[in-house]
């Protein structure tokens, strides 16, 4: 796969499909709107198998219930996809105590993935990447230049670059940026912005938001992101994962 151009070693460029869940179901949302909610399957489980047979190298999987709940709510549905599929799963949505990650992993999470704690108080990431080393991803959600949480329904205050720093100080190992503006919209990634991320930060980044082709894929990597989620592009067959994966391996 593609070599990260970051400066921080050995970051290969990975292409990470998301499942996002919610009441069940496989969906992905419009701009964080849940009023703006397509279904594409009823089977989230089978889903996640279907990219993972297609080469996927980790999957993305996001408990929308939990984000919204502030708590897990999904995650024995998490767990048979974790123990549905051979590539690692990282596990988003409601994990906002300690217990919670806990519990994530639990259910078969490689990886989970901190956003509104982690935001509200940014020493709760640091705890949990402390206690589980190299396991632990901040997701900073930006609107407007403003940071989002609650499952976007909320804005909290503060500058994004200054809280990725803080976040960095404290032993997070790594971010995941949403532009919610490009998100589910195929507009594009905000190549802007992580090429400014990329730049001021210490940490790996993977973009999420807006990603539509090949060469949209190509651009985030060139910029220095380690990854880029992919979503509405896949379920919409705008983008083929095999063609995306076998792009990036070429680079």
């Amino acid at each position: 796969m593609r070599r990260s151009r970051s400066g921080r070693g050995a970051l290969t460029f990975e292409v990470i499909p998301a499942v996002d869940i919610r009441e069940g179901r496989a969906v992905r949302l419009l701009r964080g709107d849940y009023a703006a909610e397509t279904v594409y399957g009823d089977d989230p489980v089978a889903v996640a198998v279907r990219w993972a047979s297609l080469g996927a190298p980790r999957l993305h999987v996001v408990d929308l219930d939990g984000a919204r709940a502030g708590r897990p709510v999904n995650l024995e549905l998490i767990g048979r996809i974790c123990r549905s599929v051979a590539v690692p799963v990282e596990v988003s949505g409601g994990l906002r105590s300690l217990d919670a990650v806990a519990a994530a992993f639990d259910a078969g999470a490689d990886r989970v993935q901190l956003g509104s704690a982690a935001v509200r108080s940014p020493e709760f990431a640091g705890e949990a990447a402390r206690r589980w080393p190299g396991r632990v991803v901040v997701a900073l959600d930006t609107r407007g230049g403003r940071i989002a949480v609650d499952g976007w329904q909320a804005e909290a205050d503060g500058s994004l670059i200054e809280l990725a720093e803080r976040l960095a100080a404290l032993g997070v190992p790594r971010l995941m940026v949403t532009d919610i503006e490009r998100d589910g919209a195929l507009a594009g990634p905000n190549l802007e912005l992580y090429r400014q991320l990329v730049r001021q930060l210490p940490v790996p980044v993977v973009a999420s938001g807006g990603v539509r082709t090949v060469a949209d894929l190509l651009a985030l990597a060139e910029v220095g992101c380690e990854g880029a989620v992919v979503g509405k592009a896949l379920y919409e067959g705008v983008l083929d994962l095999r063609d995306a994966l076998e792009a990036v391996a070429r680079c």
